[in-house]
């Protein structure tokens, strides 16, 4: 019984990466070109995300920075998660916590830079507050999230990217996501350095 469960875990995932990889992948090009843009003219990524998403997060600057599949010159992204005495400085401070993305964002961000944010629902205060910090900065923000983008992408102007996984299960949503920043990361690897066959 337990093992037919963990089967059918590895089947559904199967599943919906399949359904989903046509309809992800204009968005996921569109990503990989707004990254591409920003770090060939000397801008950076900021990525953030909650819970798991911070992980997320996370390890795509580190992929940008310490490379993914392949030798290359570093690329500039921070995690805006990983930094945990300014993450709870608005809360020993009694400030607005939906503000600790947006802080950093207007701190760290210029004009060309992107913003990656990481949400299941999109409907995460402290990232909506970062969008808006995003374009106050003139900067283009890539959103991955689950089924209709919630408020997420209603914030969204024509030049930002809505990578949307047409599920409900966080964890599924999860796992395609983890797919689809492996992709945005090989893109770019793949226009920087050119095409290499996938093993």
């Amino acid at each position: 019984m337990l093992e037919q469960r963990i089967q059918q875990h590895f089947i559904d995932s199967a599943d919906l990466k399949y359904q989903a990889a046509q309809a992800l992948s204009h968005p996921i090009a569109a990503a990989v070109q707004a990254v591409l843009a920003c770090v060939t003219s000397g801008g950076k990524v900021l990525a953030c995300g909650n819970g798991p998403s911070a992980a997320e997060a996370q390890q795509f600057a580190a992929f940008c920075v310490a490379g993914f599949e392949r030798e290359r010159p570093e690329l500039a992204a921070l995690a805006l998660t990983a930094d945990s005495t300014l993450l709870t400085a608005a809360t020993a401070a009694s400030q607005d916590v939906a503000q600790q993305f947006a802080r950093q964002v207007r701190a760290l961000g210029q004009a060309g830079d992107v913003l990656l944010a990481l949400s299941v629902t999109g409907n995460d205060a402290n990232l909506l507050a970062a969008t808006e910090a995003a374009h106050e900065r003139d900067m283009t923000v890539v959103v991955l999230t689950g089924r209709t983008g919630g408020k997420l992408a209603a914030l969204l102007r024509e030049t930002d990217v809505l990578i949307s996984v047409p599920h409900d299960r966080a964890a599924r949503v999860r796992e395609v996501h983890a797919l689809a920043l492996h992709c945005l990361c090989d893109g770019v690897d793949a226009q920087l350095l050119g095409e290499q066959e996938i093993p």
